[in-house]
This record gives C-alpha cells, sequence and structure tokens, in this order.
C-alpha cells in the first residue's frame, strides 16, 4: 500500500472520531439541561411523596437532594440509600438509580439504569416509582 494512502485512511479515522466525540458532548448536554428538569419536575417531588408514605408506615426515611441527584435514605444510617443521578458517560447518557444498603460489616450497592435504553426527557413519573417500589423491597421486609 502506497504511504498517501494510509495517510488519508488515518485522517478519515481522525475526522470521523472528532464528529463522533463532538456529536456525543452535544448529547450529554442536552441530557444534562434535561435530566435538570426531570429532577426538579418527577423525581424529587416522588421522591419526597414515597418518603412521607414511608414514614406514616412507620419507616424512617429522609430525602436529600446533594448537586444533580436526588437520594432517598434511611434516617439511621449514611450507608442505606436509593439515589438518582446521571450517568454521561454513557452513550446514549442515562439516569442510574444506585442502591447502597449496609449489611452487617459489608456494604452491597447496585447501579442500573432505571429503564433500560430509555432517553432522559422520555422517562415518566411512573418509571420512577416502578424503580422506587423495586429498591425499596429490601430496606422495608422485616
Amino acid at each position: 500500500m502506497e504511504v498517501s494512502d494510509i495517510r488519508r485512511r488515518v485522517r478519515t479515522a481522525i475526522d470521523a472520531a472528532r464528529r463522533h466525540a463532538q456529536e456525543r458532548r452535544g448529547r450529554a448536554d442536552r441530557a444534562a439541561l434535561e435530566y435538570h428538569d426531570f429532577l426538579r419536575d418527577r423525581a424529587v417531588p416522588l421522591f419526597q411523596t414515597v418518603a412521607a408514605a414511608l414514614v406514616a408506615e412507620g419507616y424512617r426515611f429522609k430525602v436529600f437532594t446533594p448537586a444533580d441527584s436526588v437520594k432517598l435514605a434511611v434516617d439511621a444510617s449514611s450507608t442505606d440509600f436509593i439515589e438518582l443521578s446521571l450517568d454521561s458517560s454513557l452513550d446514549p447518557p442515562a439516569v442510574v438509580g444506585r442502591t447502597s444498603r449496609g449489611r452487617g460489616s459489608r456494604l452491597v450497592s447496585t447501579e442500573r439504569p432505571i429503564k433500560e435504553n430509555t432517553a432522559v426527557v422520555d422517562l415518566t413519573e411512573e418509571d420512577v416509582v416502578a424503580f422506587l417500589m423495586e429498591e425499596i423491597v429490601p430496606f422495608v421486609e422485616r
């Protein structure tokens, strides 16, 4: 093969990689804006409603809103919580739920998208509630 052929192909690959990276950054930026609205309009109010329902049933939970996330935590423990955040390292970016539970001296953590293959803007209140109901079970089992 000619050196000029190789160089042309290398330049084409570099250009394609740059375009892909730029498109991915654009998707991540859009998702971050959509995620902010999602937190404000759907996730935080639902987490607060679930916490209130749990407290009414005798379970002590609180809602925290650290930077760009929402967390439903057991009142007496810093290791027991359910949290939502945006994972912009995924392509496309996704809202990820993280659950952490202390089991004696060890910590059990899981992380997964709250709904597979769903854009942030398409997540519904039902998606959030369904995720919370699945993840809350270990915290309320007696």
